[in-house]
């Protein structure tokens, strides 16, 4: 019975990208997109140089181009500064990067690990596995820590954990298929890593931020607008010109 429920409650089987999903007692947003039909990309600053923070100044700008913003997320860990924590590739150039130093924050809890975009393929991969033989990418951003490595729940991520906030993450299926999620309540880390082995089909799996977690979906009307932001996560319609 609960793999009925879970089956339809799953974006996957929704028109709409993005959908709600109640799964061991908590809700989430969960959007799932193609990376063989869906345009996936990473931005972090406009024209002008200056960092968008916020969806409003992105999908102000995609207008301009006559595109579309039709979802975007938070794309990881950042500065005060909003720049990128770690590695951060964005249209196949290098623009930090990355960082395998130990250290105390979520970002560091190793192993952490880098979700990136090729040419119609997405992957989340241990750091430092990335680093030792980078695929090729067009975007590509780090952060920490992994939720599902290979099917397994980070072996740091506990049951018995007590820290319950609102966060995002991505999780991949067959090497085309992103899903992204963020809680509609404060969760546990071990909850949020569940969500994405058990009830979203993920075998590895990335976290990208807490409490400033931020969603905007065209299809939801939702425009997550609290807090400055770093880099983004977003699917576009693409060009005219294409």
């Amino acid at each position: 019975m609960l793999a009925l429920v879970l089956a339809a409650a799953s974006p996957a089987l929704s028109a709409a990208p993005c959908a709600p999903m109640h799964f061991d007692g908590a809700s989430y947003t969960v959007c799932t997109f193609d990376a063989r039909r869906d345009l996936i990309q990473m931005f972090w600053k406009g024209a002008d140089g200056r960092p968008y923070g916020k969806f409003a100044p992105l999908a102000a700008a995609l207008n301009a181009q006559g595109r579309q913003l039709l979802f975007a997320m938070n794309a990881g860990i950042f500065e005060a500064d909003t720049s990128p924590v770690g590695l951060y590739i964005e249209g196949s150039k290098q623009l930090r990067k990355p960082d395998l130093r130990d250290g105390a924050s979520n970002f560091h809890l190793k192993p952490n690990g880098v979700f990136f975009v090729g040419d119609s393929t997405v992957g989340v991969m241990e750091s430092a596995r990335f680093v030792a033989r980078p695929p090729p990418v067009r975007y590509a951003t780090q952060s920490g820590p992994m939720l599902v490595i290979e099917g397994q729940i980070h072996p740091k991520i506990l049951p018995t954990g007590t820290s319950a906030k609102t966060r995002n993450g991505v999780g991949v299926r067959d090497g085309t298929i992103a899903v992204f999620a963020i809680s509609d309540e404060p969760v546990m880390f071990y909850a949020f890593a569940r969500l994405f082995r058990d009830a979203l089909g993920c075998r590895d799996a990335l976290y990208l931020d807490g409490s400033i977690s931020s969603l905007f979906s065209a299809d939801l009307k939702r425009d997550d607008a609290l807090w400055p932001i770093g880099p983004i996560i977003a699917v576009t319609s693409p060009s005219p010109a294409h």
